[in-house]
Order: structure tokens, then sequence, then C-alpha cells
């Protein structure tokens, strides 16, 4: 979402040059893995995540992990995913779950995500990796499957994988119900990534409704030892609006 002023390749240097350390991405594989990891070494950045093959993203798909017709196709997309996080060095994927199928029910959704979910969190422990999980809201993506913390841990519960963990969009959780300092200090050890937009419009904290410079103190004194992700789209050019994080990129 960051650096589109630049081609793809090129968004790892702008992100150094900006004062971040790391980065994360949507859908690495369009490019050969030597290539990005080409760029992370240059630049001494970590890849802190990225998501498991989606589905044709140009055609609407947004993940595969609750589509029972597509579970083969589910299933391959974490061996590749596995692939790429290897050669980057990678310790943490995202499997989407995806938009409901028209026509399923209920149960064959749930019972499907569930052995996806499953079968991703072993093989990527092999790998010393975990897998992570997220909830989006209905209004970006209407019809998505999981769209609320009380839900996503539900299922995690059923998973029952330790190495699971729910991504925590703020962005999105806001969106859907709000309370976030109370539900991060809830379920703190169940989370294992963040990630920060501001609502409406899900620009740069700051632009919104959410006070990010309490949220940020209110994470720090949680404990929170690991990554905090920039998924939002900058109202003008991505160096223009990085302002709000400059008394925290030294820390």
């Amino acid at each position: 979402m960051m650096f589109n002023e630049v081609p793809f390749l090129e968004r790892f240097g702008a992100a150094a040059r900006a004062g971040f350390r790391g980065v994360e991405c949507l859908l690495p594989y369009d490019f050969p893995v030597e290539q990005i990891k080409e760029q992370l070494d240059r630049h001494r950045l970590t890849m802190a995540l990225f998501n498991m093959p989606a589905g044709n993203w140009a055609a609407g798909a947004r993940g595969l992990a609750c589509d029972p017709s597509a579970v083969q196709q589910c299933r391959d997309g974490v061996s590749t995913a596995i692939e790429y996080a290897q050669a980057l060095g990678c310790r943490r994927i995202h499997l989407m779950a995806g938009i409901r199928p028209a026509g399923e029910s209920e149960d064959a959704l749930r019972e499907t995500y569930i052995a996806n979910v499953q079968f991703a969190a072993r093989a990527v422990a092999r790998h010393g990796m975990a897998l992570l999980i997220e909830a989006i809201n209905t209004r970006d993506i209407p019809g998505f499957y999981l769209t609320t913390s009380r839900q996503a841990l539900d299922l995690m519960d059923q998973v029952n994988e330790k190495n699971v963990f729910f991504q925590y969009d703020v962005y999105h959780m806001q969106i859907m119900e709000g309370d976030l300092a109370s539900t991060l200090k809830k379920h703190f050890d169940r989370v294992g990534h963040i990630q920060i937009a501001d609502p409406p419009a899900r620009h740069e904290p700051g632009t919104g409704e959410i006070n990010y410079p309490f949220l940020f103190d209110w994470i720090d004194g949680l404990g929170y030892q690991g990554w905090i992700g920039c998924e939002y789209r900058p109202q003008g050019k991505t160096e223009d609006g990085l302002a709000w994080m400059s008394k925290w990129k030294s820390l």
C-alpha cells in the first residue's frame, strides 16, 4: 500500500531511506524470490510478513482457506509460501480466510477453514514459523469469512495449534468492534502481529478517529515485542505523510 510512487522492487530502498527496519507485502509471488532477497540484503531489511497465495486477486479472490472447492489450491499455496519464507528469512505467514462462496453451508465453511489452518500451521511449524490469521471488516471486503476477534479466537481454539496467532489489524477491528485497548490486553498472548491505519479513510495515523499516541503507549506497556505494520493508504506521497512516526522510529 505504501511507496506506490515507485515500482515494487524499488520500494525496499524507499522504505529503508524513510527509516523502516522491516517490511511486509501482500503477495510477493510475481517476483523471483532471489530479486526480493537481494533488496532485503542490500537495504538491511527484515521481511516481517507476507500472505500465502490468495487465489486470483485480479478477479476478486481474497484468500482460499474457507472455500471447500479450493482445498488443494490452498494447500499447494502453503508449499509456495514456505519456499519464499525460507529464502527471505520470514518467520510469519498470513493465511487469508477468503470470501464466503455462494451456496456453501456455515458448517462446511468452518470445517474447511479449520482443516486448512491446521494443515498450514503444521506445515510451517516444521520450519520454525508461525501462522497468522486476520479478521477483516465487511465494508472493505464484503462477504469475508473472518470478521471479528471473537470469531478468530474461537476458531483458533478449534484449530488448537500452538503456532497459530492472531494478526490484529487495528483499522479493521475499530470498524467491526472497537474496544481496541481492552481487546489487545485481554488477548495479548495470542497476538502475533499488529497492523495499523486510521478509519474512516484508511490513511496515516492521526488522520482519523483513533488516538494512536495513546494506543502505541498502551501496546508498549503490554510488552509487545513484535512488528507493527503500516497497512494504510497514504493521503499523498508516502514520505510526505510519515511525520506521525518521528517519535517512534528512533526508539
